[in-house]
């Protein structure tokens, strides 16, 4: 199998004692694609250098919604400067977080716009993070869905209703490790009702360690349990799911084969 591990925090601290392994240990299981993505300066800057020095690594850059009030002028710069680099696939992650609350939802909606603003100025698909905040981020996303190429919904946990909406927008729906947890009946809706042709798969690493390692740190090699159980779920091999989500991922990211 051929897996695209469409969202790894591999520039996070965790991986600091053995990162190049952990990118090694990821081909070895059959993951040769990880997208980065950067959620303020400095940690995007940090996915732009990975992405330089790993053939398999691309970088996304953003800001992050618990980091809303950081957008201004200077930060602008910043990430315009950060995606032209090479192998800069997408402005992410950016959205809405009301679960922490680090940032005002006022300043949180002024990055997300002017994020999606900036992708769409520069032809770059969004990675949009959602948490406590579904009507939001959806209205939003409804409202600018036509200024950029393309809207990934990362590690999806609403309904599969909204889902579907999402879908029918032309949005990517993103399932990560909790569609493996034993009690994940909403995310498992989603991985039954979403089509193949609108999902891709992701470990959010370090986080959300899928089942058999859950509550140990998560790493891209990992991808292919979330690939399993959504192949389990839909009554169909693996390999199957493997290589829909993979294509999906390298066309909404525009990276060629190799």
């Amino acid at each position: 199998m051929r897996i695209f591990d469409s969202h790894c925090h591999l520039d996070d601290e965790a991986y600091e004692a053995d990162r190049a392994e952990c990118i090694t240990r990821a081909g070895q299981w059959g993951v040769d694609r990880i997208l980065n993505p950067g959620y303020d300066i400095e940690s995007s800057g940090r996915a732009v250098q990975l992405a330089g020095l790993h053939e398999i690594v691309w970088a996304a850059v953003g800001i992050h919604p618990q980091k809303g009030t950081e957008h201004n002028a200077e930060s602008l710069d910043g990430l315009k400067g950060l995606a032209t680099l090479p192998k800069v696939a997408a402005i992410g992650e950016i959205g809405l977080d009301y679960y922490w609350m680090e940032s005002p939802k006022q300043a949180q909606h002024e990055a997300f716009l002017w994020q999606l603003e900036l992708a769409g100025g520069l032809d770059l698909p969004v990675i949009v993070h959602s948490r406590d905040a579904a009507y939001e981020t959806y209205q939003i996303v409804k409202a600018n869905r036509e200024k950029v190429p393309g809207i990934v919904m990362h590690c999806y946990s609403g309904s599969a209703e909204m889902a579907m909406d999402y879908v029918k927008l032309g949005c990517m729906i993103s399932l990560a490790g909790p569609v493996t947890f034993n009690n994940a009946k909403k995310a498992r809706e989603v991985a039954l009702k979403v089509p193949l042709s609108s999902l891709m798969v992701e470990t959010d690493g370090p986080y959300l360690a899928p089942m058999p390692y859950r509550g140990k740190r998560n790493e891209p090699a990992y991808t292919k349990f979330v690939v399993e159980k959504i192949a389990e779920i839909k009554g169909m091999p693996p390999e199957e799911v493997a290589s829909r989500t993979y294509e999906n991922a390298m066309g909404f990211f525009g990276i060629g084969h190799v």
